[in-house]
Protein backbone atom coordinates (compact mmCIF):
# COMPACT_ATOMS: atom_id res chain seq x y z
CA UNK A 1 0.00 0.00 0.00
CA UNK A 2 2.04 2.73 -1.44
CA UNK A 3 -0.44 5.34 -0.47
CA UNK A 4 1.16 6.71 2.32
CA UNK A 5 0.01 4.13 4.73
CA UNK A 6 3.25 2.58 6.90
CA UNK A 7 2.40 -1.34 6.01
CA UNK A 8 4.30 -0.79 2.66
CA UNK A 9 6.84 1.93 2.95
CA UNK A 10 9.34 2.68 -0.19
CA UNK A 11 12.73 3.69 1.58
CA UNK A 12 12.32 7.45 0.19
CA UNK A 13 8.68 7.44 2.57
CA UNK A 14 10.47 5.89 5.47
CA UNK A 15 13.82 8.47 5.06
CA UNK A 16 10.81 11.35 4.96
CA UNK A 17 8.97 9.91 8.27
CA UNK A 18 11.55 9.63 9.93
CA UNK A 19 14.12 12.28 8.75
CA UNK A 20 16.73 9.35 8.79
CA UNK A 21 18.65 9.83 4.86
CA UNK A 22 18.42 6.73 2.72
CA UNK A 23 22.10 5.47 2.78
CA UNK A 24 22.20 5.57 6.70
CA UNK A 25 19.54 3.67 6.51
CA UNK A 26 21.01 1.47 4.48
CA UNK A 27 23.93 1.29 6.93
CA UNK A 28 21.91 0.35 9.70
CA UNK A 29 20.45 -2.65 7.69
CA UNK A 30 23.86 -3.68 6.88
CA UNK A 31 25.23 -3.89 10.23
CA UNK A 32 21.76 -5.14 11.97
CA UNK A 33 20.06 -2.30 13.80
CA UNK A 34 17.07 -2.32 11.03
CA UNK A 35 15.91 -5.33 10.06
CA UNK A 36 16.04 -5.99 6.25
CA UNK A 37 12.71 -5.81 4.85
CA UNK A 38 10.11 -7.53 2.61
CA UNK A 39 11.16 -6.64 -1.48
CA UNK A 40 8.94 -6.75 -4.06
CA UNK A 41 9.46 -8.74 -7.16
CA UNK A 42 11.50 -5.75 -8.44
CA UNK A 43 13.74 -5.64 -5.57
CA UNK A 44 12.40 -2.68 -3.83
CA UNK A 45 12.38 -2.27 0.18
CA UNK A 46 9.11 -2.25 1.51
CA UNK A 47 9.12 -1.61 4.70
CA UNK A 48 6.71 -2.28 7.78
CA UNK A 49 5.11 -0.50 11.09
CA UNK A 50 7.89 -2.12 12.64
CA UNK A 51 10.61 -0.75 10.78
CA UNK A 52 9.08 2.60 11.62
CA UNK A 53 9.21 2.35 15.00
CA UNK A 54 12.63 0.85 15.04
CA UNK A 55 14.01 3.41 13.10
CA UNK A 56 12.37 6.10 15.17
CA UNK A 57 14.39 4.57 18.22
CA UNK A 58 17.56 4.76 16.20
CA UNK A 59 17.26 8.15 15.44
CA UNK A 60 16.28 9.19 18.82
CA UNK A 61 19.44 7.52 20.48
CA UNK A 62 21.58 8.89 17.84
CA UNK A 63 20.70 12.44 18.44
CA UNK A 64 20.74 11.74 21.85
CA UNK A 65 24.25 10.67 21.22
CA UNK A 66 24.12 7.44 21.80
CA UNK A 67 26.87 5.24 19.66
CA UNK A 68 25.91 2.47 17.95
CA UNK A 69 27.01 -0.72 20.26
CA UNK A 70 24.60 0.60 22.83
CA UNK A 71 21.86 1.56 20.53
CA UNK A 72 21.81 -2.65 19.53
CA UNK A 73 22.01 -3.23 23.48
CA UNK A 74 19.11 -0.84 24.01
CA UNK A 75 17.27 -2.39 21.10
CA UNK A 76 17.94 -5.88 22.50
CA UNK A 77 16.36 -5.16 25.40
CA UNK A 78 13.20 -3.54 23.95
CA UNK A 79 12.59 -6.73 22.29
CA UNK A 80 12.45 -8.11 25.73
CA UNK A 81 9.69 -5.83 28.11
CA UNK A 82 9.79 -8.19 30.78
CA UNK A 83 13.55 -7.58 31.67
CA UNK A 84 14.43 -5.50 34.26
CA UNK A 85 16.24 -2.46 33.24
CA UNK A 86 19.42 -2.04 35.50
CA UNK A 87 21.68 -2.63 32.25
CA UNK A 88 19.50 0.43 29.79
CA UNK A 89 20.31 2.02 33.03
CA UNK A 90 23.91 1.25 33.38
CA UNK A 91 23.95 2.39 29.22
CA UNK A 92 22.44 5.75 30.11
CA UNK A 93 24.40 6.44 33.27
CA UNK A 94 28.11 5.56 31.20
CA UNK A 95 26.74 7.65 28.48
CA UNK A 96 25.67 10.42 30.70
CA UNK A 97 28.95 10.85 32.12
CA UNK A 98 31.07 10.89 28.70
CA UNK A 99 28.93 13.77 28.36
CA UNK A 100 29.39 15.46 31.34
CA UNK A 101 33.24 14.67 30.86
CA UNK A 102 32.98 16.48 27.35
CA UNK A 103 30.91 19.96 28.68
CA UNK A 104 33.58 20.21 31.34
CA UNK A 105 36.30 19.99 28.55
CA UNK A 106 34.17 22.44 26.46
CA UNK A 107 33.63 24.92 29.53
CA UNK A 108 37.37 24.59 30.15
CA UNK A 109 38.17 25.55 25.91
CA UNK A 110 35.67 28.14 26.52
CA UNK A 111 37.36 29.33 29.27
CA UNK A 112 40.98 29.52 27.95
CA UNK A 113 39.89 30.87 24.81
CA UNK A 114 38.13 33.84 26.57
CA UNK A 115 41.62 34.39 27.90
CA UNK A 116 43.33 34.68 25.20
CA UNK A 117 40.98 36.95 23.86
CA UNK A 118 41.71 38.96 26.33
CA UNK A 119 44.43 40.50 24.23
CA UNK A 120 44.21 44.93 24.09
CA UNK A 121 44.16 44.26 20.25
CA UNK A 122 48.05 45.69 20.30
CA UNK A 123 50.80 44.24 17.66
CA UNK A 124 51.26 40.76 17.05
CA UNK A 125 54.52 40.56 19.14
CA UNK A 126 52.07 41.14 22.07
CA UNK A 127 48.87 39.14 21.30
CA UNK A 128 48.11 37.13 24.08
CA UNK A 129 46.52 34.61 21.53
CA UNK A 130 49.56 33.87 19.89
CA UNK A 131 51.76 33.66 22.60
CA UNK A 132 49.14 30.70 23.99
CA UNK A 133 49.30 29.04 20.46
CA UNK A 134 53.33 29.26 20.22
CA UNK A 135 53.45 27.76 23.61
CA UNK A 136 51.16 25.58 25.66
CA UNK A 137 52.29 26.00 29.08
CA UNK A 138 51.32 29.82 28.98
CA UNK A 139 47.54 27.80 28.30
CA UNK A 140 45.09 28.78 31.90
CA UNK A 141 44.46 24.79 32.66
CA UNK A 142 48.64 24.26 32.68
CA UNK A 143 49.18 26.60 34.87
CA UNK A 144 46.95 25.46 37.54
Amino acid sequence: MANGGTDDLAIGDLSRRTGVKVPTIRYYEEIGLLPAPARTRGGQRRYGPAHLRRLAFVRHARDLGFEIDAIRELLAMAADPQRRCGEAHAIARAHLDDVENRIARLEALRGELRAMLACANGTVAQCRIIEVLADHGECLHERH
